[in-house]
């Protein structure tokens, strides 16, 4: 008689079912693990036959044999362990067969039977409930799974409590979601003197999900900045905190369950390697831009990261999500993201101090920025230099809005884009139109259209760049509350394409 048990094996943020089979037959004594298991799945026999013992339960003298199907599906992390325990446990009697195959399950399992933590509750749950099935996992990703609403959540400490609730001796209760968790910004756009047309550029950036560069000395505040720009985003939207919340659930990042509302805010180093960046290693984890997906991307001394790793961002920025290729697989992540680049205008920053710049000014700067390419330097909707700022306006009152009022009318442009693209699939920002759409949403009056034509006729801008310069202005006149794109918002909108690298 063979027994089934059910647990997930995941690809990208996808959770593929798996069925676990379990066959106690007679034989020499032996328990093996078939269906393409990695060493963390054949080390479960282990456990489990540790954790068996530790409840007074004793393997029979028999043939073991465990399959995990499908077969050619491979089988990554320490979440089989409950379902193969389940499985064996159903083989011997010791637990209803029937129950067991109602239930998805998932848990690493300690040698005295403790069920350990383990990634990626939240998407199983989402598998579960498109099963129809429940779901059985740790304690401590109970909080997390439950958030999906849509199929029970069984949280168990210990296999003997599993045991017990499938025996009716105590049934386990179902599970809450966690706590929905907003962290608060108090880093206010008041606390960076001047810079007020770098604001504006924030501002713009925001709300229509436009990619930013800055170029300025050190220590002019571009980091100050971009460390601002969580505090005028709107909050996330439900469809979207699910969104993120499964991509951090696969890399162990929800805290006790919790969701938060906040948009995600990654700054990875420039030493960051591709696989840190874009998704990879072992498992082919999801990357910083995945971590980022419908938040920030901030990546500082932008100039600084190796050449490959800048290219490789350039088909994500289009699409809004990466496959990570495998010899045996592929892994697809979204990864929808505000990217928020900075830069020294040269190796040592002071290309525009003649008494500070070095011997090779102003080739080193043309060599500095020559580091990103052509391609991905036209993938920036806005570029703005950021001067530095005399110390003796350091001591000047501050200046300009707060976020709280700039995050008001970035909230409200970003309502009038839900409204205008409705329930259009993969679209909710201005700098998602494209082709026959964008020409309807940003056409501009006839003042507009000549003066983007000489623009573009000047400067020689692609394709690319003329439909960015176009998405930008229909932000604009969003935050100016204009169904009509005028001849003002297409030269703001120009402005900041030019500042740097055209």
């Amino acid at each position: 008689m063979v027994t089934r048990a059910y647990t997930v094996a995941f690809e990208g943020i996808e959770a593929r079912m798996v069925e676990v089979q379990c066959a106690v037959t007679a034989g020499l004594p032996a328990f093996s693990i078939v269906g393409l298991p990695d060493k963390a799945v054949s080390e479960a026999r282990d456990r489990v036959r540790a954790a068996l013992s530790a409840m007074a339960l004793a393997l029979p003298s028999r043939r073991i044999t465990v399959n995990l199907s499908p077969a050619d599906l491979p089988k990554e992390g320490s979440h089989f362990d409950l379902p193969i325990a389940l499985a064996l446990l159903a083989a011997l009697d010791v637990i209803p067969r029937d129950e067991v195959e109602r239930t998805v399950a998932l848990g690493e399992m300690s040698l005295d039977g403790a069920l350990m933590p383990v990634i990626g509750a939240l998407p199983a749950a989402m598998a579960a409930a498109e099963a129809e099935r429940a779901l059985l996992c740790p304690r401590a990703c109970g909080a997390e799974a439950a958030w999906v609403g849509n199929t029970q959540v069984l949280a168990a400490a210990t296999l003997a409590d599993v045991v017990r609730h499938y025996t009716g001796q105590s049934p386990l209760p179902a599970t809450d979601p966690g706590e929905v968790r907003d962290q608060p910004h108090h880093r206010d756009l008041r606390d960076v003197k001047g810079q007020e047309r770098a604001k504006r550029a924030l501002e713009i950036a925001a709300a229509g999900r436009h990619h930013m560069l800055m170029v300025g000395a050190p220590g002019s505040g571009k980091s100050m900045l971009a460390a601002r720009m969580p505090g005028i985003l709107p909050p996330l939207d439900p469809a979207e905190a699910l969104e993120t919340s499964m991509v951090h659930s696969l890399s162990g990042l929800l805290d006790e369950g919790g969701i938060s509302r906040s948009r995600p805010f990654r700054e990875p180093h420039h030493t960051a390697s591709i696989a840190a960046i874009v998704g990879g290693g072992r498992g082919a984890r999801p990357g910083e831009i995945s971590l980022a997906h419908n938040g920030v991307l901030f990546m500082d001394e932008f100039p600084e990261f190796p050449r490959t790793v800048l290219e490789t961002l350039r088909q994500p920025i289009e699409t809004g999500e990466v496959v990570v290729a495998r010899a045996n697989a592929h892994m697809r992540y979204p990864c929808r993201f505000l990217l928020v680049a900075a830069a020294n205008p040269c190796k040592c920053g002071h290309l525009a101090d003649a008494g500070r710049a070095c011997a090779r000014a102003p080739e080193c700067g043309a060599d500095y920025m020559g580091r990103i390419s052509g391609p991905l330097m036209d993938r920036f909707d806005l570029r703005v230099e950021v001067p530095p700022v005399a110390y003796t306006d350091l001591a000047l009152p501050e200046s300009g809005d707060s976020s709280a009022r700039v995050a008001a009318r970035v909230a409200t442009a970003r309502e009038v884009q839900t409204a205008r693209f409705g329930a259009q699939d993969g679209l909710r920002c201005n700098a998602d139109a494209e082709g026959q759409l964008l020409e309807e949403i940003a056409t501009p009056d006839a003042e507009g259209r000549a003066l983007l034509e000489r623009v573009a006729e000047r400067f020689g801008l692609s394709a690319r760049g003329y439909h960015r310069v176009l998405r930008v202005a229909r932000t604009i006149a969003d935050l100016d509350g204009s169904d009509t794109v005028r001849k003002p918002h297409v030269a703001e909108a120009a402005s900041f394409r030019l500042a740097v690298g055209d």
